[in-house]
């Protein structure tokens, strides 16, 4: 068992490896980077969202997420502001140089699928199928966090 072609985690490092090699070219116009654009997704469908609910999105611990912000925050593409009804929590929101970034990347998902040439409706069940990993894999990791006795 203890060999590479064996492994479920090396194609899913080898593919997110190769997907964000992919993603740079169409991203650095935008001055964006890969983790940079994923932020600017969620905001672009929900704003504001609070740091918690950027770490639950995008699975990201806060040790990563909050230096990732504060460079986006000094690039200007986001705010962060107290939420005024409770000042213990952090809401993110882009700026409008954030939000005009959506128009410039309304191409990027077809240019990549262009680019890597899967017909729409492969590219669907593959994202079905690692989504559905995902959760099973989510749900694992809840359950070595929290035990039960």
């Amino acid at each position: 068992m203890l060999h590479l072609d064996r492994q479920l985690c090396f194609p899913l490092y080898a593919a997110t490896n190769l997907l964000q090699r992919l993603y740079r070219p169409m991203l650095e116009p935008l001055g964006l980077t890969y983790s940079q654009y994923l932020v600017m997704l969620v905001l672009w469908e929900r704003e504001p969202v609070t740091v918690g609910e950027l770490q639950s999105c995008l699975r990201l611990d806060v040790g990563t997420l909050s230096p990732l912000l504060k460079r986006m925050e000094r690039a200007g593409l986001v705010t962060r502001i107290r939420d005024p009804r409770d000042e213990r929590r952090v809401l993110i929101a882009p700026t409008p140089r954030g939000r005009d970034l959506k128009v410039d990347a309304r191409d990027i998902p077809h240019a990549l699928a262009k680019q890597i040439g899967v017909e729409p409706e492969r590219l669907h069940a593959l994202r079905e199928l690692t989504q559905a990993l995902v959760r099973q894999l989510g749900e694992a990791a809840e359950q070595e966090n929290h035990p039960t006795a």
